[in-house]
C-alpha cells in the first residue's frame, strides 16, 4: 500500500472540503497550510515519507493563494536534495467562477511537481459534455489535469457540488492506485 499526503490551503473552507474528498479516496494524510502559510508540526516529515503528494489550493486572481506559494517556496529545501524526485503528484483547485482561470492554478501545481522531479497524474475521468449532462455529473468542469470545483461566491462549503466532490474522491483513489503500482 502506498502512502499519500494531501497538502493544501483553504481560505473559506471549499478547498478544504475538496481536500477531504481527495484524501478519503486516497486514504491520505491531510496537511493543512495555515493562514500564515506554514505547515503543522510534522508536515514536512509526512511529505518526505509519502509515496505520492497531492497539492490543493484555491484559485485567487488566477493562481494559488499566497499561503500555498509560501509553502511552495519553502519546498526549495527538499527540491535542493531532490527528496521528492519520482513521487507521484497531482493537484486540485476550487473557485467561485465556472472558469475563474482555475487551469492556471493547476498548471502552477503541475510545474511545482515537475520542478521536484515528480510524475504528474491527471484525473483519468472523462467529461460529461452532452445535452443530457448535469452540473452534478463527474468532471463536469472538464479538467484532465486535476479536479476543479466551483461553488458560487455566496455559498458555503456545505453547499459544494456533489459531482465535484466525487470527482475529487475518485481522483484520490487514482493517485493512490498509481502510487502503489509505481512503488511496487
Amino acid at each position: 500500500m502506498a502512502s499519500v499526503a494531501v497538502v493544501f490551503h483553504s481560505g473559506y473552507g471549499h478547498t478544504q472540503r475538496l481536500a477531504q474528498s481527495v484524501a478519503a479516496g486516497a486514504a491520505a494524510d491531510l496537511i493543512a497550510i495555515d493562514a500564515d502559510g506554514n505547515l503543522p508540526e510534522g508536515g514536512w516529515e509526512t511529505l518526505a515519507a509519502a509515496d505520492a503528494i497531492i497539492f490543493g489550493s484555491p484559485t485567487y486572481m488566477g493562481s494559488v493563494s499566497w499561503q500555498f506559494k509560501k509553502f511552495a517556496d519553502a519546498s526549495s529545501k527538499p527540491w535542493y536534495t531532490q527528496a521528492w524526485k519520482d513521487k507521484i503528484f497531482g493537484g486540485f483547485t476550487a473557485s467561485a467562477n465556472m472558469n475563474g482561470d482555475k487551469h492556471s492554478t493547476i498548471h502552477y501545481l503541475m510545474t511545482l511537481a515537475m520542478q521536484h522531479g515528480g510524475v504528474w497524474a491527471g484525473t483519468g475521468i472523462n467529461y460529461n459534455n452532452t445535452k443530457a449532462s448535469q452540473r452534478s455529473d463527474l468532471n463536469y468542469l472538464a479538467s484532465s489535469a486535476g479536479p476543479m470545483a466551483q461553488t458560487p461566491g455566496d455559498s458555503g462549503a456545505d453547499e459544494m457540488n456533489a459531482g465535484d466532490l466525487e470527482t475529487g474522491r475518485l481522483f484520490g483513489e487514482r493517485i493512490a492506485a498509481l502510487a502503489a503500482k509505481f512503488k511496487g
